[in-house]
C-alpha cells in the first residue's frame, strides 16, 4: 500500500533555484521541505570569512547583474527581508596596457563616448537593444518558447547573438577599448570566443549594465539566499541544514520531489528509478572549465594604474581581444596560460561592511581546465598587478580554492564547473536532456530545477521557478500570488 503523502513538496538543495522553485510552490499553497546538506544555505550565494576575521569573502558568486533583470526576483519582497542592492558608479571596468582603461556606464552616451572612433558604432550596436532587456528576458530566461512572446525582438538579437564572440567584436569595433569591452563581457560564457553564441553573452552582459547596472548585495551574497529562506519561512515553508540526500529512500512520502542538483548528483541519488535511456542522457551531459579563485584581505584599496578602475566592483583583468581570447581557448584545450583573463570583485570600496574600517576585500578568478589541481595564485596576481602596481604589497591574507577543490565544498560544480555544465549551442535550451520540458523526469513527480537545466548559470532563480510552474502543471494547481 503506497504511503499517503506527508509533503507537497521537497526540495533537495538550497541554491537560488532550489529556493527560487519552493517559494513558488508556497506561493500557490503548497507544503513545502527544503533539504541542505551543507550547515549553511545559499549554494553559489554564501559570505565568510575566509581569510582573517572581520573580512567577509563571497565564496562563490559576488556581483548579480542577473539578479536585477530576473523577473523571477523582480516580483519578491526581497527587500523587506533584509536585502539591499548596491550600486557602484560604474558597472565594469577593463583597464589596458598604459594607463588606459573603459568603463561600462548607465548611460550608453557616457560609454561610447570612451571607444574613440568607434562611439557611434556602439550606439547603433547597444541602443536599440537596450531598451528591449525586459522583453528579451521574458524569452531567453527559460526554456525555448515556441513562439516566443515577442518574435521580432528575439529574432533580432538571436541573428547577432548566434555569432562568435571573437569575430563580432572585429566586426564592429575597430579599435582595442571596443573590442576588450565586448571581449570581457563574451567571456563570462565560460568558452572559447570562436565559439557560436558566445556574442549573446556579450550583449547581454552590456545590456544588463545599461539598465540597473551590476549590484552587489550589502553585507554579502549570503543576504540574497537568507532573504529568500526569510521570505519562504513567510509562506511556510521549511529548511532543514546538514543533511545530505544519497538515496530517494531517504525522504518522506511527498507529492514532487526537486533537486537543485547537477545531472551527477541526481544520478548519485535516483539513479536506480531513473529509465536506461534518460541515465545515458544524464551520463553524457557536458561539464565545462572549472575556476581558480582567490579571495584577499587588504590593507588598503587596490592601487589602479587608471582611477576609473575604483569606480566599479567589477574588473575585467585581461587586456586586448586577442589575449582573452587565446586565455578562453587555452582553457578548453587543458592548458593554463601565464597571462589568464581575471574576473575581480572588489566589494569593499562600495560596502564597508565587508572589511574592518580601513581595510578592504578582494575576490578574483580566473578559468582553468576542469578538474585542475594547479594553482593560478600567482599568475592571477601578476595580471592584477599589471594594472594596479604595488597590488602585492597590499595582500594581508589570501585564501586560495583550486578548480579541483570546488566539488567538495558543492558537488553541483562538477569538476570545479562554477556553471553547472557547458552552456554552449548544443547544451543551451537542451540541458540537461533533450526533453520538450527539461525540469520533468521520466519518473512521475521527480524533477530537477538547478543550473543544469535552462536558462542555465547565474543568480537569477528562473530555473527554479519554472520547474516548480512544471510541477503546479502537473499537479493541477495555480498560483495564488
Amino acid at each position: 500500500m503506497q504511503q499517503k503523502p506527508t509533503v507537497d513538496a521537497i526540495v533537495v538543495g538550497s541554491g537560488p533555484n532550489g529556493l527560487a522553485a519552493a517559494i513558488t510552490l508556497a506561493q500557490a499553497g503548497l507544503s513545502v521541505h527544503v533539504l541542505e546538506g551543507g550547515e549553511a544555505i545559499g549554494g553559489g550565494t554564501r559570505t565568510s570569512e575566509l581569510t582573517l576575521p572581520g573580512f567577509l569573502h563571497d565564496v562563490c558568486s559576488a556581483i548579480h547583474p542577473l539578479g536585477l533583470a530576473s523577473p523571477f526576483f523582480r516580483g519578491l519582497p526581497l527587500r523587506e527581508h533584509g536585502l539591499e542592492w548596491v550600486h557602484p558608479p560604474a558597472a565594469v571596468a577593463h583597464p589596458l596596457d598604459g594607463g588606459r582603461a573603459v568603463t561600462l556606464e548607465a548611460s550608453i552616451d557616457a560609454t561610447s563616448s570612451q571607444l574613440g572612433t568607434d562611439a557611434a558604432a556602439y550606439r547603433r550596436l547597444i541602443a536599440p537593444l537596450a531598451g528591449k532587456l525586459d522583453d528579451l528576458t521574458q524569452d531567453l530566461l527559460g526554456p525555448l518558447p515556441l513562439p516566443p512572446r515577442h518574435p521580432v525582438d528575439v529574432i533580432s538579437f538571436g541573428l547577432k547573438a548566434i555569432q562568435p564572440g571573437s569575430s563580432f567584436a572585429r566586426r564592429h569595433f575597430k579599435g582595442e577599448e571596443g573590442r576588450a569591452l565586448f571581449a570581457g563581457m563574451a567571456a563570462h560564457s565560460i568558452m572559447p570566443l570562436e565559439h557560436p553564441i558566445t556574442a549573446s553573452f556579450g550583449l547581454m552582459m552590456l545590456m544588463m549594465g545599461h539598465n540597473g547596472g551590476w549590484p552587489l548585495a550589502k553585507g554579502g551574497s549570503q543576504r540574497i539566499s537568507q532573504a529568500m529562506a526569510d521570505y519562504l519561512c513567510s509562506l511556510g515553508g521549511e529548511i532543514v541544514t546538514g543533511h545530505w540526500v544519497t538515496s530517494l529512500d531517504e525522504l518522506p512520502p511527498a507529492r514532487a520531489v526537486l533537486f537543485d542538483t547537477a545531472p551527477r548528483g541526481l544520478l548519485k541519488i535516483a539513479g536506480d528509478r531513473l529509465p536506461s535511456g534518460y541515465r545515458r542522457q544524464l551520463e553524457r551531459y557536458r561539464y565545462g572549465p572549472a575556476v581558480c579563485k582567490v579571495d584577499y584581505a587588504l590593507d588598503g584599496p587596490i592601487p589602479w594604474e587608471n582611477p576609473e578602475c575604483a569606480r566599479a566592483a567589477t574588473v575585467h583583468v585581461g587586456g586586448t581581444l586577442d589575449e582573452i581570447a587565446a586565455s578562453e581557448r587555452a582553457v578548453w584545450q587543458g592548458e593554463h596560460l601565464e597571462r589568464p583573463f581575471v574576473i575581480l570583485a572588489q566589494q569593499s570600496p562600495f560596502d564597508p561592511s565587508r572589511a574592518p574600517q580601513g581595510k578592504h576585500t578582494a575576490w578574483a578568478y580566473c578559468h582553468v581546465p576542469n578538474g585542475s589541481t594547479v594553482d593560478m595564485t600567482g599568475h592571477i596576481e601578476a595580471q592584477i598587478e599589471r594594472f594596479a602596481p604595488g597590488f602585492r604589497e597590499r595582500i594581508l591574507a589570501r585564501h586560495t580554492r583550486l578548480g579541483s577543490e570546488w566539488e567538495s565544498y558543492n558537488p553541483n560544480y562538477v569538476g570545479g564547473d562554477i556553471n553547472a555544465g557547458v552552456q554552449d549551442i548544443w547544451q543551451f535550451f537542451t540541458r540537461p536532456s533533450l526533453r520538450l520540458v527539461p525540469y520533468r523526469t521520466p519518473v512521475k513527480g521527480l524533477y530537477i530545477c538547478s543550473s543544469s537545466t535552462p536558462p542555465g548559470g547565474g543568480v537569477h532563480g528562473m530555473c527554479g521557478y519554472h520547474a516548480a510552474r512544471t510541477v503546479l502543471k502537473d499537479l493541477g494547481e495555480s498560483l495564488k500570488t
